[in-house]
């Protein structure tokens, strides 16, 4: 089976259009967010977490939100109208509203930003994907190949931001909205129904339209739907505490000089991004030949190996190429979630099994998880801590074994 990537078909185009600016849009202010609210604005650590505590806890709600009533809509695109909206008033919003009110009143401030933060961005991703996702599935191309313009519009958006970035951060954040007017033409061209039947469009609707609440509650029945989530629990939320919250002060301590790390760092994770779309368009191959079981196990072995070799290694060039696992690591993750959702749920409710199956229960182990972290780490240090998140995912392995499906959709 050989890797191409179907420009013949304008579904697949109009959606890599959809990942590749709404990504674009994210990376030019969300890569400089903390060094924005820091250093620009003069936000004080303890603020700064209180930031990203009440963005998270808020996009919990929408993730929910957004993930019934896309399952309800199906593959029409009425969500995406609200994100193009958002990403053009993103610039205006944070020069002429946030800013202000962070230094005037920060709790108003925060409680306003979460809420189009969440609406626009940080809840948005997984709608986005799981759209998609639904597209790719009704018209005949893997998702990832699509997934693939998302990564390479986020590293290009980082590159070109950093450049704005350092002349004046409202250039990115005029930059976001310029992106979001090129979304929004994205969604005034795109006809997901233009090549449907009529007939076959109202089947569609009327098969989406019955969805009931009974439809969600067998879902959070099922012992399988459970299994799946304490995987994620036990795997992707400690991940996410080490690659985000660990790793990158981690690897900047490795050099004499902390900024000439942190500056290694950013070039490095571009590289990263860039390999990880990549790793988008090419391991489906994989996941479609060993299963999604095995592929979710596969990539949490890889991030055993990577938490594990931080622990043991203190060779910058070892780390680095410990770093660049990341760009296989996801793919096999969030690529295996819709095709596992697919082989053992109700597809129509691919959406909220998503965003709620995967992202929320990230979302909600990294918010339970980052303290008691955090604390052990205050005390033990970061090799000491590595070995310990390696430990906990080796056993959520070992359980995932026995837990997850080993049901595959054939292709």
């Amino acid at each position: 089976m050989k890797i191409s990537l179907p420009f013949n078909n304008k579904n697949y185009l109009f959606s890599s259009s959809y990942l590749f600016f709404f990504f674009a849009a994210w990376s030019l202010w969300w890569s400089f967010y903390a060094i924005w609210l820091k250093n620009n604005i003069g936000i004080s650590g303890s603020n700064l977490g209180t930031i990203y505590s009440i963005n998270q806890f808020t996009s919990i709600t929408f993730m929910i939100l957004y993930g019934i009533i896309q399952d309800k809509l199906g593959i029409r695109k009425n969500l995406m109208w609200v994100i193009s909206i958002i990403l053009i008033m993103t610039g205006p919003f944070l020069i002429y509203v946030y800013e202000p009110l962070l230094a005037s009143n920060f709790i108003l401030g925060v409680i306003l930003g979460s809420v189009l933060f969440s609406l626009g961005y940080l809840s948005a991703c997984g709608l986005i994907d799981s759209y998609v996702e639904k597209i790719s599935r009704k018209f005949g191309f893997e998702y990832g190949q699509a997934r693939l313009w998302g990564c390479l519009g986020y590293a290009l958006a980082a590159a070109i931001g950093g450049l704005f970035f350092s002349i004046n951060p409202h250039f990115n954040f005029w930059a976001v909205s310029i992106v979001g007017i090129l979304f929004f033409i994205t969604n005034v061209c795109y006809r997901p129904t233009k090549s449907i039947k009529r007939k076959e469009i109202q089947q569609k609707n009327d098969r989406y339209n019955s969805i009931t609440l009974n439809d969600f509650a067998i879902i959070f029945k099922d012992a399988k739907f459970w299994g799946l989530v304490i995987f994620i629990l036990g795997t992707w939320s400690f991940y996410n505490i080490y690659d985000q919250q660990l790793f990158p002060v981690f690897y900047a301590n490795l050099f004499s000089d902390p900024n000439i790390g942190a500056s290694v760092y950013g070039q490095l994770n571009s590289v990263q991004v860039i390999l990880e779309g990549i790793g988008m368009a090419c391991i489906p191959l994989l996941i479609n030949r060993i299963g999604p079981k095995y592929s979710l196990l596969l990539g949490g072995i890889i991030m055993t190996g990577r938490i594990l070799g931080s622990a043991i290694f203190d060779d910058i060039y070892i780390i680095s190429f410990i770093k660049m696992l990341h760009a296989i690591e996801v793919p096999l993750f969030v690529i295996s979630i819709f095709k596992y959702n697919a082989a053992n749920f109700d597809k129509r409710l691919s959406s909220t099994l998503f965003l709620v199956g995967f992202q929320i229960a990230t979302s909600v182990g990294i918010i339970v998880l980052s303290i008691p972290i955090g604390m052990l780490f205050d005390d033990v240090g970061y090799h000491k801590i590595f070995f310990v998140v390696s430990c906990i995912v080796i056993v959520s392995l070992i359980i995932g074994t026995f837990t997850l499906s080993n049901k595959r959709v054939e292709n």
